[in-house]
């Protein structure tokens, strides 16, 4: 038990509010984690600002001082016992918060709660999870019943509005309920509390890079998604003056570079007006940006959308390919991709110095290993891609996918924590599960293999590019997956040996050998990155001596034409693809007629 409540030295009682995005466990159950990680916690930056919001509004009342706590674990080793003695010496107020947590963190967020439980601090999990499972199965999962049996509660859906508020106050009074649910609730979020994360939180990150959102929900209904059914199918955005706000606060610390996570920024009706508002600023402040940014493969149909968007600081996009097959696309619900628009659109970036980074999925129901090997190489000769980061098909919970295996008693893998989209977690309808596993392997390995990475070089330095984004991308994307067995957006720098926090049910190794083998990978690992790196600067260093590099086209950087359709596998190599072209001539012949219509005189 926590002991009697006590006063800090400015005389103010304390309640802690400790925020953790738990990791993942790794092949050898222990914590993923780095010195540097690769991607920032949007979550964990949402709910510091509304835990700021609610210090700064003295929910708790003018005598109690509410501390803030953000943690990111796969960057930084949760030491619970020096945490719980923490809040015992300020009095034994306080909650811990499991931020944003995906069903791969699920397993580590219920582990990582058992000191706090015992010791008892309140617990409240949230995240894609927990409001997934419930928003599609309409209950919990028998994981969920035994953390709610112990006392652990739940988030369900959004914390704007002044949500978070009633946990702090549940929790300040002991009184932490089972269930919060918000699920269907949706909170405005123009006006709400910006997301920010401190200085020395953000420097845990390659690039000191943070994160935030300008809109939310998704209007479409990808059978493998769990936005529309967390986030919902109706979009929310922020104001101009919010997204002034969120460049400013963190200009204050130094931060400049962002990852801006709304699934579309082009659809975004207000997109104008915040790309406008970006560069304005940028102006005044006398700064320059960095932003990464999410967009679909119809963006370069927004009338000026792409040359505002890297006016105002873009500089790499993410396109969800998610497949060449439209048969694939069909069966998944991706209706709004079209692959006659995909070499337009990526030839509308690649006329700015932008890096272009695409997802793709393995394992929709046409694909085979025979499939899944020609249509990489379609991607590699036809699609101007920097970087692309493949994917396995996985019924994450919350999703579509999910909800029907689950109720239909097929088999799916029962341990959560494979489930990051790097795992096959089901079986699929065609390919046996070595066929899927290693065409699955074999795409990261053709795509990233040496002459393939020489050819997005000679493609970056021909259009102008940025070299030093595209040599560090490709350099990332071959060296994870294809050295470490990792996925590069779980990579990051150096290891931290947290040997005690070993998955339960798994041994805690001698330190005799686990710190040797430990220093012995790491020296490995870096060794490998730095041959990695030394070779394309090399092969970069080639190209750049040739005085005809800008000379040179391949078919994925030559501009789109009519015979495209005729020539280019990505048309003719599957039946949708060959339907996709007919449709698209359907389409051109009507745009044309009613051209032809409008441009009549009047009678």
């Amino acid at each position: 038990m926590m002991r009697k409540t006590t006063t800090s030295d400015s005389g103010r009682e304390v309640f802690h509010l400790i925020m953790i995005v738990p990791a993942r466990y790794d092949e050898e159950g222990y914590p993923l984690q780095w010195w540097r990680s690769c991607m920032p916690a949007n979550s964990l930056a949402t709910l510091n600002g509304l835990g700021r919001d609610c210090r700064d509004r003295e929910i708790l009342g003018p005598d109690v001082d509410i501390r803030l706590t953000a943690i990111d674990e796969t960057n930084h080793i949760v030491r619970a016992r020096k945490l719980i003695g923490m809040i015992r010496r300020d009095g034994g107020k306080g909650l811990v918060a499991m931020v944003g947590v995906q069903s791969n963190q699920f397993p580590r967020s219920l582990d990582l709660a058992q000191p706090f439980v015992a010791a008892g601090v309140p617990v409240c999990i949230g995240g894609f999870h927990v409001s997934g499972v419930v928003s599609t199965l309409k209950k919990l999962t028998p994981d969920m019943e035994a953390a709610a049996e112990q006392g652990i509660g739940f988030f369900l859906g959004e914390a704007e509005e002044g949500r978070l508020d009633q946990v702090v106050k549940d929790a300040y009074t002991g009184q932490l309920q089972s269930t919060y649910d918000y699920l269907g609730k949706l909170p405005e979020i123009a006006g709400a509390p910006v997301p920010i994360l401190d200085e020395e939180d953000i420097r845990r990150t390659i690039g000191w890079i943070s994160s935030f959102d300008v809109g939310r929900g998704c209007p479409y209904q990808c059978s493998f998604c769990t936005i529309i059914n967390v986030h919902g199918r109706k979009s929310r955005f922020r104001t101009k003056e919010d997204l002034e706000r969120i460049i400013r606060e963190n200009n204050e610390q130094g931060i400049r570079q962002f990852f801006v996570t709304d699934d579309n920024l082009a659809r975004n009706k207000n997109w104008p007006d915040l790309l406008d508002g970006l560069i304005e600023l940028q102006q005044r402040m006398g700064i320059r940006l960095e932003l990464s940014i999410q967009v679909d493969t119809r963006c370069h149909q927004v009338p000026n959308f792409i040359p505002k968007a890297v006016e105002a600081g873009v500089k790499v996009v993410f396109v969800g390919l998610e497949n060449v097959n439209p048969d694939n696309l069909a069966a998944a619900g991706k209706a709004q991709n079209r692959i006659t628009d995909y070499r337009e659109m990526l030839l509308e970036w690649k006329k700015y110095p932008v890096a272009i980074s695409a997802g793709y999925i393995v394992g929709f129901p046409f694909d085979t290993r025979e499939s899944l090997a020609r249509d990489v190489e379609i991607i590699k000769r036809e699609l101007p891609v920097d970087h692309i980061y493949f994917t396995q098909l996985t019924p994450l919970p919350g999703s579509a996918d999910h909800a029907r295996l689950y109720n239909s008693g097929e088999w799916m893998d029962p341990d959560l924590n494979r489930y990051n989209t790097n795992y096959r977690v089901t079986h699929h309808t065609v390919m046996s599960d070595e066929d899927w596993d290693e065409g699955y392997l074999n795409m990261w390995r053709s795509y990233y293999s040496w002459d393939h990475m020489t050819t997005i070089l000679k493609r970056a330095h021909a259009l102008g590019g940025d070299i030093l984004k595209t040599r560090m991308y490709v350099g990332w994307y071959h060296h994870f997956p294809v050295n470490l067995g990792i996925h590069p957006v779980e990579g990051g720098i150096l290891r931290l040996p947290a040997r005690t926090q070993r998955r339960p049910g798994l041994p805690r190794e001698n330190p005799l050998i686990f710190y040797p083998r430990y220093v012995y990978r790491e020296i490995r690992d870096i060794l490998t990155f730095r041959r990695v790196v030394r070779r394309l600067r090399e092969i970069n260093d080639r190209i750049a001596s040739d005085p005809n590099r800008f000379d040179y086209r391949d078919a994925a950087i030559t501009p789109a034409s009519e015979s495209d359709y005729d020539d280019l596998g990505l048309y003719q190599t599957t039946r949708g693809g060959k339907e996709a072209v007919a449709k698209a001539a359907v389409r051109a012949a009507a745009q044309a007629k009613l051209r032809r219509t409008h441009s009549r005189p009047a009678a």
